[in-house]
């Protein structure tokens, strides 16, 4: 249990109202309330770890759900004694439920998504009791106005109707009276109001006796009666015996509703404790997330490693951000040098940060900081001089350091600020001395300010002790409000006063009354000030060059991103290129096989001898270039050819023989029935196959050709079949078949028939027939060409 003082001094509590703001609901601020450093490092790394949780929602959500949330406490425990809960307190109930629905359906998402991992928020969820059927019930019975709707009970709006056509016909008589031929002359005004929940009209004063009925009330110059007339006397008793039988059927329902509250009381109790919990922690996130604090490292062994740590009640951009590292081998330190140079901000800085993180508060540093838990925090700070106790600054003091004394251990953290101050200078040194061998020997964490120069070198003969100070800038006459662990602090007056134009002859003589170990503890302070501002000027240098080298390091990865993305965009272009090259490569073939085509059918005998050398060099012509130039390329390293070699003609992807050289590049050549003069590198020779029979060579021919004896058409659409049909044909006819199968299958016969009407009418086609039985019957054409 941290104390009381230390809380109050270190302004903890201040930072609870900071957090509070974030709270959504007044369950949330009521836990803020009881906010509380906890001494436990296994509580405080879950606290924490919660937290954090909540700035990863967040973060990635932008907003949890917690609207419509009330301390409905109150209400239940009011239940649980048998009373009768209000519709409003009724509605608080259902609205509370309903928020913790949506906030459990708001967990399972995430959970479904699995983005980030949050078990503390499913811990929470899992632990909310599930209300929805008294949710149901008071929805159908109170709406979000706190009002009792007429489907609570058939009764209830059998009652309502009755009642609101008994109050329709009192309004139509009094607007009838309203209405009447001398209403202008005897009526203060022409409307109906109401007094005392029954309808009246407002009637002069000097006409009272000519409506009669009863006076509920008069206007204040006593001008103006409001009469309930006679007629309507009778109807308004039945409007008033109405709405106390409504009111009466309202008490029951809300009777039977606050049953079903007194019900489940406890899990109401359990819901609104689990809610609060929640709202805490994510106003905890919203805290960190507004004011940049980050989650530390805690550890139980005393060590404070704070990174650009700032006091979170001083304004961001006015606050100075300082390293502070001590607890490990350094264990106290020491901060010397003159007032309003931040000594005392940056104690409260070490101490309030500790504080925050033991209550599971993220910190105002850096990522990477770390903090110890201690099961104690003591501070001693500021004036508090007591005027009621009749006690000095001193004295003030030391009753709260000898307070201290009784109560820290090796687990505490103590701070102390002007140390000593108060009293007699020589006397308040030697006491500061004294308390800080005591605290420190006895393995507390300490941080001490002091003004006296004695202290100054406390640090250099003693173990686990550092001397620190505040920068203070003689160029500006201000303090930077740096910390400097490891250099003492030192007094500017000499220089302050020069700055302020006080002759030189007077500061010499005034530096002659202080003593030699003085001026050289001066003098090696302000060598240690200069080495350390020289080696912070060449840190900073070489961060500098380090971020322009991660900066081109980082440019140069770019650069090298957009080369490989440019590459591949280059290749998809070369690769779009190339195959709208080959298709038109493709169409022009298809053209010119087609005229070729034609010409059979037109001339009805033998394709000419020039007019296939033309078809040759067309397709020649049609064949990608770069296709063709790498074939050529490759046929080039063959052996030289010779007569009667066979070769692959890399233009037309066919196989032929060689019949003779016409010249140094160019060969006739034998392909099919057809005989070429082509180009040498157009021509890449081809090993012969052993062929061991006629069968063979006929099935070798077919494979050299890729062009098959038989056509298998089956599970092909007919349009398809039909075209395939005819390419094959102009295929068999160029490999110099002169009978092949074409494989139609049974089915339907439709197929069947459109070959067969096909092969009809095709002029090379001499006769077909059906395949024998060893053949495929009916299910294949055999056709016998020209």
């Amino acid at each position: 249990m941290i104390a009381e003082r230390a809380l109050k001094t270190l302004e903890f509590y201040k930072i609870r109202e900071e957090v509070a703001r974030y709270c959504t609901s007044s369950l949330g601020k009521a836990h803020v309330d009881g906010l509380l450093p906890s001494s436990d490092i296994e509580e405080v790394n879950i606290l924490l770890d919660q937290m954090d949780e909540g700035a990863h929602v967040l973060r990635v959500k932008n907003n949890v759900p917690m609207g419509g949330i009330f301390d409905i406490r109150v209400h239940a425990r009011r239940a649980q004694i048998g009373g009768s809960l209000s519709p409003v307190e009724l509605m608080e109930v259902s609205s509370t439920i309903r928020a913790s629905r949506i906030l459990r359906q708001f967990f399972e998402g995430i959970e479904e998504e699995g983005d980030i991992q949050i078990p503390h928020f499913l811990e929470k969820k899992e632990s909310m009791p599930i209300l929805t059927s008294l949710e149901r019930d008071i929805n159908m019975c109170i709406d979000d106005n706190g009002g009792v709707l007429d489907s609570a009970s058939p009764a209830l709006r059998t009652i309502r109707q009755q009642l609101r056509t008994q109050e329709g016909r009192v309004r139509e008589r009094l607007e009838s009276l309203v209405r009447g031929r001398n209403a202008a002359k005897m009526l203060s005004d022409a409307i109906v109001t109401i007094r005392n929940d029954r309808y009246v009209i407002p009637v002069k004063q000097e006409y009272r006796s000519h409506y009669g009925g009863i006076i509920h009330d008069q206007s204040s110059s006593g001008q103006t009666l409001f009469i309930e007339p006679d007629a309507v006397v009778q109807a308004n008793n039945e409007v008033r015996r109405l709405k106390m039988k409504e009111k009466e059927e309202i008490d029951r329902i809300l009777q039977l509703l606050s049953a079903q509250v007194q019900e489940v009381a406890h899990d109401l109790f359990l819901l609104v404790e689990v809610l609060g919990e929640i709202d805490l922690i994510l106003a905890k996130a919203k805290y960190g997330v507004a004011h940049k604090c980050t989650k530390p490292e805690m550890n139980p062994d005393g060590y404070i490693n704070l990174r650009k740590a700032r006091h979170p009640l001083i304004p961001m951009d006015e606050v100075v951000a300082n390293d502070i590292e001590f607890g490990s081998e350094i264990t106290a330190v020491v901060i010397t040098g003159p007032n309003t140079g931040g000594k005392t901000v940056t104690l409260k800085t070490v101490g309030l940060c500790t504080l925050m993180a033991q209550a599971g508060l993220p910190v105002p540093a850096l990522d990477g900081s770390e903090l110890a838990v201690f099961d104690q925090v003591f501070a001693d700070i500021g004036d508090e001089q007591s005027i009621e106790q009749s006690l000095s600054t001193f004295s003030s003091h030391m009753v709260n350091i000898v307070d201290i004394l009784t109560k820290f251990d090796e687990n505490s953290l103590v701070i102390f600020d002007e140390l000593g101050a108060g009293t007699d200078p020589q006397e308040g040194a030697a006491l500061a001395i004294s308390l800080l061998d005591e605290v420190h020997g006895r393995g507390a964490r300490v941080m001490a300010t002091t003004h006296y120069p004695e202290l100054k070198a406390y640090g250099f003969n003693r173990p686990g002790v550092a001397n620190a100070s505040v920068e203070f800038n003689v160029e500006t006459l201000s303090p930077t409000y740096r910390l400097l662990i490891g250099v003492p602090g030192r007094s500017n007056a000499f220089e302050i006063s020069k700055r302020l134009g006080l002759p030189e002859h007077i500061i010499k003589h005034a530096q002659s009354f202080t003593g030699t170990d003085s001026r050289q503890v001066d003098s090696m302070i302000a060598s240690l000030e200069k080495s350390r501002r020289d080696s912070e000027r060449d840190a900073e240098k070489s961060e500098q060059l380090l971020e322009e080298a991660e900066q081109l390091k980082r440019q140069l990865a770019e650069q090298l991103k957009q080369y490989e993305n440019n590459k591949e965009q280059m290749e998809e272009k070369a690769k779009e290129k190339a195959r709208k090259i080959i298709e038109q490569a493709r169409a022009e073939a298809e053209s010119i096989i087609s005229e070729l085509r034609k010409m059979q059918l037109n001339q009805s005998s033998s394709v000419k001898e020039h007019q296939l050398i033309d078809a040759k060099k067309r397709l020649d012509d049609a064949m990608p270039q770069n296709r063709v130039l790498k074939k050529a390329k490759k046929a080039q390293q063959e052996a030289p050819l010779k007569p009667n070699d066979e070769v692959k003609v890399i233009s037309f992807g066919q196989k032929g023989t060689l019949v003779e050289k016409v010249s140094d590049t160019e060969w006739i050549v034998q392909i099919g029935i057809l005989k070429m003069k082509l180009p040498e590198s157009d021509l890449s020779y081809t090993k012969p196959e052993k062929q061991k029979d006629p069968v063979a060579m006929a099935t070798l021919k077919n494979r050299d050709s890729h062009v098959k004896l038989e056509l298998d058409l089956r599970g092909e659409r007919y349009e398809d079949a039909i075209a395939r049909v005819e390419k094959y044909i102009d295929d068999a006819l160029l490999s110099n078949y002169h009978q092949v199968s074409i494989i139609h299958g049974k089915g339907t016969g439709a197929l069947r028939q459109g070959v067969q009407q096909y092969l009809k009418k095709h002029p090379r086609v001499k006769s077909y027939r059906f395949g024998e039985a060893g053949e495929g019957g009916s299910g294949v054409t055999v056709a016998e060409l020209k």
